[in-house]
């Protein structure tokens, strides 16, 4: 109980620390854009800030791990086959993990499906194959195995967070040099790592963690000194089955002329996706917050095609404001965005309705192409 609490300390921690680089970050990557824009291939300058922009990208990366050890980032479920997500991992993993360590499978025929985003289990897999290399360096084997379990009281009694029923498991063994208890107690913890200074961010377990706990499901490390280590992934059935994949549409043109409300309390940030989106020919009003929103738009003569809006803001969040504008000017189009947003919020007040989400740090490319396709929708 000691050792969840703890991790669900540092996972606020580390959330609220992503939501403030992510807002930075924002404009770091985004300015970068627009100045490289503007920078001929042969401008002796272009270099240094290509190499903003790299650094941007892989700070970028980062908090995208310290949201998912939060379990704040935004995941799209989908109902799947485990297995179907192994044999697909499987065959890219030979090219990262090499020739010296074998892989093998001993998947579960009859295997239930669970309710999961694909790509962050596939994320999982490779974490944790990544995690066994580096526990193998004169080589090994790496065992992934699925089968339909039921947890009883007795277990559920025994683990933290655990509720009885029918489950879906999924384990990684390897044949490494295994952990003592105090290693265990922290693997999970972000930037905890065992292996020099230099060779890892201590961030693939904990991002491994965060997924999983944010799919509602457990994860659980058996490991000795000398004798390699097993992870089990536990996630609950899924009890509805959706229907087939929306097909993806073509990438839209990201010029436009139309009128666009934009709320973001973060001022470097509203100020760069002003810039991008009028440099793409949008006509911008902006405003600091849900509630100058509101007063400016009580006057008629402020009309707009579109709404973007951050999700978070203090005095009145972008969901509240766009209700509000929705039913005072129906039709209105919404386009939230947020570097740090509660999960149940996105899920149930955002993703499941069908509206249209970018998460910060976003590129001025990936924004106006957003904002595009949400015009010509």
């Amino acid at each position: 109980l000691i050792q969840v609490q703890k991790l669900e300390s540092i996972g606020i921690l580390a959330g609220g620390m992503a939501h403030d680089f992510n807002n930075m970050l924002t404009a770091i990557n985004g300015y970068s854009d627009l100045v490289l824009r503007r920078l001929s291939e042969d401008d002796p300058n272009r270099r240094n800030v290509e190499e903003i922009r790299k650094a941007g990208e892989r700070s970028a990366d980062l908090t995208k791990q310290l949201l998912a050890f939060s379990r704040r980032q935004i995941l799209l479920p989908k109902i799947l086959d485990v297995n179907d997500v192994i044999r697909e991992t499987s065959g890219m993993l030979g090219r990262i993990i090499g020739e010296d360590i074998e892989i093998s499978t001993v998947l579960d025929p009859d295997l239930s499906p669970v309710e999961a985003d694909p790509g962050q289990i596939g994320q999982v897999l490779m974490n944790l194959a990544v995690n066994a290399r580096d526990a193998m360096p004169n080589g090994g084997t790496i065992v992934f195995e699925t089968r339909n379990v039921r947890l009883d009281g007795e277990y559920a009694g025994g683990h933290v967070g655990v509720k009885p029923g029918q489950y879906v498991m999924l384990a990684v063994s390897d044949t490494g040099m295994g952990m003592d208890e105090a290693t265990q107690n922290r693997v999970f913890e972000p930037f905890f790592t065992t292996k020099a200074t230099g060779e890892g961010t201590g961030l693939g377990l904990s991002t491994v963690y965060g997924i999983v706990k944010q799919s509602n499901g457990n994860i659980w490390v058996y490991s000795e000194p000398g004798h390699g280590t097993t992870f089990k992934i536990y996630l609950p059935f899924a009890h509805d089955v959706i229907g087939a994949p929306v097909k993806m549409e073509p990438i839209p043109s990201s010029e436009g002329s139309e009128t666009i409300l934009l709320v973001e309390d973060e001022e470097l940030v509203r100020k760069l996706s002003r810039e991008i989106l009028e440099s793409c020919g949008y006509t911008i009003v902006e405003a600091a917050n849900g509630v100058e929103a509101i007063e400016m738009c009580k006057d008629p003569s402020i009309k707009f095609d579109l709404l973007i809006t951050d999700v978070v803001m203090p005095q009145m969040g972008g969901r509240e404001l766009a209700t509000r504008l929705i039913s005072e000017r129906p039709g209105t189009r919404v386009l939230f965005t947020s570097g740090y947003t509660d999960d149940a919020m996105m899920r149930h007040s955002i993703i499941d309705e069908g509206m249209n989400f970018i998460a910060k740090p976003f590129s001025s490319n990936s924004l106006a192409r957003a904002v595009r396709s949400l015009l010509d929708h």
